[in-house]
């Protein structure tokens, strides 16, 4: 059944968010900080490794060596601009406080802010990897759930290590990765025949970008407003036609 994949996925979440809740209520301060950083570090190695799609070779034969980090430099800057007129950040985080709101009535604005955070931080490292993108477009296209019950399977352990610092916010997340990976998995019963592999390349090398600005915010170093710079990954599959029809 397709979208299986994305069911599965939202009840790990759910479940490890769970989890998370009950045992972090039972950690010291210090050490839930000590959970966010190592989840901070470990986001930038993601995000990292998936830059490393900027030197996959349907990609670079598709735009040339120098134009896979100059699409994604235009995705970022375009989208950014275009996010940022949209203010994709304030209603994200508008999002998660509505959440908030039906789920926690009477809580304080600090128990607020921290759902809001484990929301939108937790919701953007879920959606935006490789795993998110491909298993979904896999899902759809009919080959299989593999992708995703691995990604349900990481994704479980990183919602309860997130919850147990960021509570309940973290489950809130599964809406948003319902949201995405089933609009995901229709694209691809839509358009599936159309997708290359230098396109998911782009998509994928600038997302990678996007995570190590999760990263820097899970590390409290910068506070990148990474929900402005979404509309990238609308952008640099569109730049990679462009280029590759002009060659």
């Amino acid at each position: 059944m397709r979208g299986l994949g994305t069911i599965l996925n939202v009840v790990a979440i759910l479940v490890g968010a769970s989890l998370g809740v009950v045992i972090g209520h039972r950690l010291p301060e210090r050490t839930r900080r000590t959970v966010t950083d190592a989840l901070g570090l470990v986001t930038l190695v993601i995000g990292a490794l998936n830059i490393a799609s900027l030197r996959d070779d349907a990609y670079r034969e598709a735009v040339g060596d120098g134009g896979t980090l100059l699409i994604v430099l235009g995705a970022l800057l375009i989208g950014g601009i275009a996010g940022s007129l949209l203010r994709i950040e304030d209603r994200l985080e508008a999002v998660g406080g509505w959440i908030q709101s039906k789920l926690q009535r009477g809580k304080g604005s600090e128990s607020r802010a921290t759902f809001v955070n484990g929301f939108v931080d937790a919701s953007l490292v879920f959606c935006i990897g490789p795993l998110a993108i491909l298993g979904s477009l896999s899902d759809g296209l009919g080959r299989g759930i593999e992708q995703l019950a691995l990604k349900s399977v990481l994704d479980g352990f990183a919602s309860l290590a997130f919850a147990a610092s960021l509570g309940w916010g973290v489950a809130a997340s599964a809406l948003a990765v319902g949201v995405w990976q089933g609009a995901l998995t229709i694209l691809a019963v839509v358009v599936g025949s159309f997708l290359s592999t230098a396109l998911i390349a782009s998509v994928t090398a600038t997302g990678g970008v996007l995570l190590l600005g999760v990263g820097l915010r899970l590390l409290n170093i910068r506070q990148v407003a990474v929900g402005d710079l979404l509309p990238a990954l609308l952008v640099a599959p569109l730049l990679t036609l462009l280029v590759s029809a002009l060659r």
